[in-house]
């Protein structure tokens, strides 16, 4: 096994040392260049090391010396850590009086000693280098064969393909042999409940064809429920969720509900006692969280029916009929694997492909997570010496022995084609727990926190980190959780915000990760032992057993600490992590004020997640925090910040509570990149926002708009010049013809601006400057040929939602009408219009729109002759239409004349686009 680089986050801080602001000594600095110069060597050699091929793994003793040099890395950044926080913290705010004085004089002293404690641990350090760089010699570490690296992916893969290839390729056969399971018997065996186990190794499809047959069926149904159990089940959990599914109005509330096992099952099973119901329960892994589970599931005489999916035979076996998945075909193998590489339209590769590609299909054994890692690697490069390569890299495992450790060879090989810097950040995903839903956003900023990021040049620390995702996902080593909603403006997204990692996945980053050391989770995977110095823990545990497991841990040593909600009463005291960088408290209630005091005087805290605790105060001490670039206080208690705030010059996101008040009266803030749900109160707010020139997301709610914020509003967007997003709530955005058209220098990079309650009497002509401008959601008094114009005319604009606020009836002839002239659109692949829409599609018109969702009321006009004829038949691209028609049950008649109208239309349509009512 090839070892992880470790040094990636200790060369950086190395090379700062030697800047001045440290004020080394020559000596000192001479170390520390040796040091450097070493430990990249050393890196280098890693490097080598890690791109060895899977089927030559490692000697075990260079495995030994790159543990060696990886726990050498750690200490030499735990003494360059404490040099660098004691030289900070030591000259905090001291005062111009003459105890100042004499603080200040002292604190000199303070550094001189500092710097000579840090040139005594070097000195030691530095001596073990000399060691190891010995044992580099004697085990020949640089002659490791090295893996040819690939070129990788700039821009996101598309994953309809990848979700239609997953769903569908080779599901419709095996979903109607599954069907006829659940339907076969006679008259009287119909009526009885009936379960069947879908069984097989991880990466078959067992879920996707369970969720197949749940999708065919659950119509034939009077309730249904789709839930996971996974690795590590929360019965509680899961049983609420299987009410909520069963019935979304009537347990709406039930996730905050105290009931226990033994309630929530006695409720279930009188809910479902004379009920028709087909309920799935995926991914079951021992028996007894399926016998608890099967409690609820009431045999009744209504012809229900289960299916379950596992891995393991014997828990198959529990109850009813198994049906034992199978690979996909060589026909089908062949059309997923070509289809991902190629796309859907294909020809013919070239014969040498078409050979390599072969043995490839037979290494993978029909498994499609297998089939689709391979296939989303080769895509980069069509040419057989490559495709050979990644053959001979392969290794055998799935061909001779299909079980989760042939899986993971597969797995393996896309993985180490990944650079160091996205090798650490997918094995950080090790940290949640199985079927673990994150948001995109939270996992890269806990990237940025953690120093995984490497810097760009004229880029943000959270747009390479973006890259880094994008990339991963580009690998199929992250899967997306695609929701046609977004923030309940009606849109899909292209980059999805929740996301998961494949269980197979999880299972190999999880090896790799207690085999580095990297990451310690506790709740989880066993552990044969633990490692004796813990550098990252993560805990999704409740049980007292783990707690005497924590108290026997050294956390002196803790560099990141993430904590899943009720797992925090386990916890040693906090201030038993003294270096503690980034620490993730998200939804622990039990997180108080008390706490906050000494999260206040951890110094080394890089990023610090405090959303959904109960903390009520931020202490002044806050300004102890000099390294902290990443905040999140949002949904606490907390309703003010201390004026040191300010002194967090190093904060690059922030989220606070819409209602608290944020100073920003320093420059000091001037690092931020994202500030979320900021609380504007006065325009001199405004004219402060305007300095933060780093932003590149804003979300702010404006108390009381009146007159005095229009120019300060104007002057806020034209300072923000890196300003990427922008979400206002509270205001009303007005034209003064005195103040001009454009932002100067403005926003110029502004791509997403979200007004939803925000009234506009027009739409800004301001916006006409910002090419870059491709997602709008706003709310308009009235819509005119102007607006129109505006929005029409912007060169990237892709997605559009408009709320119309007042209807003033006007003649079908004079509806504007939206052509391939005038207002061109020509980017815009989604339209939401809300409230009595009047607009006219000519030929030409949108001719990349793909959706459409049109509210158009009950108007006035209704009589007039055509009122629903909208051109619908003229929107070449469309694919789906959503249509929203209210009409009192007296004009019912009224409403299925309407309804043939639009149907007519979307007859006409070359596309033949869906249509959807509400």
């Amino acid at each position: 096994m090839a070892q992880l680089v470790m040094t990636a986050t200790l060369l950086p801080k190395l090379a700062s040392l030697l800047s001045p602001e440290y004020s080394l000594h020559r000596a000192a600095r001479g170390e520390i260049m040796f040091l450097k110069v070493e430990m990249e060597s050393m890196q280098a050699a890693l490097v080598k090391v890690s791109q060895a091929p899977i089927d030559q793994p490692p000697d075990v003793q260079v495995k030994l010396w790159a543990k060696e040099v990886r726990d050498l890395s750690h200490d030499l950044e735990d003494s360059v850590d404490k040099f660098m926080v004691r030289i900070r913290t030591d000259g905090l705010d001291k005062s111009h009086t003459f105890m100042g004085f004499i603080d200040r004089s002292l604190n000199l002293l303070t550094k001189a000693k500092i710097r000579h404690t840090i040139l005594t641990d070097v000195r030691d350090i530095k001596s073990r280098v000399k060691e190891v760089s010995k044992r580099r010699e004697t085990y020949k570490v640089d002659t490791v064969p090295a893996r040819p690296t690939t070129t990788t992916t700039d821009s996101l893969r598309q994953l309809a393909l990848y979700k239609k290839a997953t769903e569908l390729i080779g599901t419709e056969e095996k979903s109607n042999e599954l069907v006829e399971m659940l339907r076969k018997g006679d008259e009287a065996s119909a009526k009885q409940l009936k379960m069947v186990s879908v069984v097989g190794f991880g990466g078959l499809g067992k879920t996707t064809l369970a969720n197949a047959v749940y999708q065919k069926l659950k119509g034939d149904f009077d309730c249904g429920a789709f839930v996971s159990v996974s690795f590590t089940p929360n019965i509680e959990k899961i049983l609420k969720s299987l009410l909520h599914q069963l019935d979304k109005n009537w347990y709406h509330n039930i996730n905050e509900s105290n009931w226990g096992e033994a309630e929530l099952i006695t409720e279930i099973r009188e809910y479902l006692r004379n009920k028709r119901y087909i309920i799935v329960i995926d991914d079951i892994w021992d028996k007894s969280a399926w016998k608890n589970i099967r409690c609820a599931l009431i045999e009744n005489e209504c012809g229900s029916r289960v299916i379950t999916t596992t891995r393991i035979l014997d828990v198959a076996k529990e109850d009813g009929d198994v049906y034992e998945m199978k690979p996909l075909s060589i026909t089908d193998s062949k059309i997923l694997f070509y289809q991902i590489i190629f796309g859907k339209e294909y020809e013919s590769p070239h014969k040498q492909l078409i050979e390599v590609s072969e043995k490839i299909l037979m290494k993978c054994g029909g498994v499609p997570l297998a089939i689709i890692t391979i296939s989303s690697l080769l895509a980069e490069k069509h040419d057989s010496a490559h495709w050979s390569k990644v053959y001979r890299s392969m290794g055998t495992g799935l061909e001779n022995n299909p079980d989760v450790n042939g899986m993971r060879r597969i797995l393996y090989v896309s993985y180490y084609d990944l650079p160091a810097p996205l090798k650490i950040c997918l094995l950080y995903l090790s940290l949640y727990p199985e079927d673990c839903i994150f948001k995109r956003k939270y996992l890269i900023w806990k990237w940025v926190g953690e120093g995984f990021i490497q810097p760009k040049q004229g880029e943000s620390l959270y747009e390479v980190g973006e890259q880094y995702f994008d990339e991963l996902i580009n690998k199929s080593l992250i899967q997306t959780m695609n929701s046609k909603w977004y923030g309940g403006f009606g849109f899909s997204k292209k980059k999805a915000s929740h996301c998961r990692v494949h269980d197979m996945v999880l299972d190999l980053i999880t090896c790799l990760s207690q085999e580095e050391n990297f990451m310690t989770t506790l709740g989880g995977h066993q552990y044969e032992s633990l490692p004796v110095k813990v550098r990252r823990l993560s805990l999704h545990t409740s049980k007292q057993e783990d707690a005497k497991v924590l108290s026997t841990m050294n956390m002196s040593h803790v560099r990141s600490l993430t904590v899943f909600k009720k797992s925090f009463s386990l916890l040693p005291p906090l201030s038993s992590f003294p270096l503690l960088s980034a620490l993730d408290l998200t939804n622990c209630k039990q997180v108080d004020d008390h706490h906050s005091m000494l999260i206040c005087s951890m110094f080394h805290l890089r990023y610090l997640w405090l959303y959904g605790t109960y903390i009520t105060e931020i202490p002044r001490e806050i300004a102890n925090l000099q390294l902290l670039q990443v905040l999140d206080i949002g949904e606490t208690e907390i309703e003010e910040l201390p004026s040191t705030f300010e002194q967090l010059c190093h904060l690059v996101y922030l989220r606070v509570n819409s209602w608290i008040r944020v100073p920003y009266g320093s420059k000091n803030l001037k690092s931020l990149q994202e500030l979320k749900s900021v609380i504007v109160m006065s325009p001199s707010v405004l004219i402060d926002l305007s300095g933060l020139t780093e932003l590149r997301c804003l979300d702010m709610k404006v108390i009381e708009w009146n007159k005095s914020f229009e120019e300060p509003f104007r002057r806020c967007l034209s300072g923000l010049i890196n300003l990427q997003s922008l979400k206002v709530n509270g205001c009303h955005i007005t034209e003064d013809p005195e103040c001009g058209n454009l932002l100067l220098p403005g926003p110029q990079q502004l791509r997403r601006f979200i007004a939803p309650y925000c009234r506009a009497s027009s739409v800004p002509r301001w916006m006409s400057s910002l090419s870059c401008l491709s997602y709008i959601v706003i709310m308009l008094n009235t819509l005119g040929e102007e607006d129109l114009h505006v929005l029409g005319c912007l060169p990237s604009l892709r997605h559009l939602n408009m709320d119309v606020c007042r209807h003033t009836p006007r003649q079908r002839q004079a509806w504007p009408v939206i052509g391939a002239t005038g207002y061109p659109f020509r980017c815009l692949t989604e339209l939401r219009y809300v409230q009595h829409a009047e607009v006219v599609f000519a030929p030409g018109a949108m001719q990349k729109l793909q959706i459409l969702e049109l509210h158009l009321g009950t108007p006035d006009t209704l009589h007039q002759s055509g009122y629903f004829d909208l051109g619908l038949e003229n929107l070449s691209s469309l694919q789906q239409i959503t249509i929203m028609l209210s009409f009192s049950k007296d004009r019912m008649g009224e409403m299925e004349a309407a309804e043939a109208t639009l149907r007519k239309a979307l007859d006409m349509n070359p596309n033949k686009p869906t249509l959807n009512k509400w």
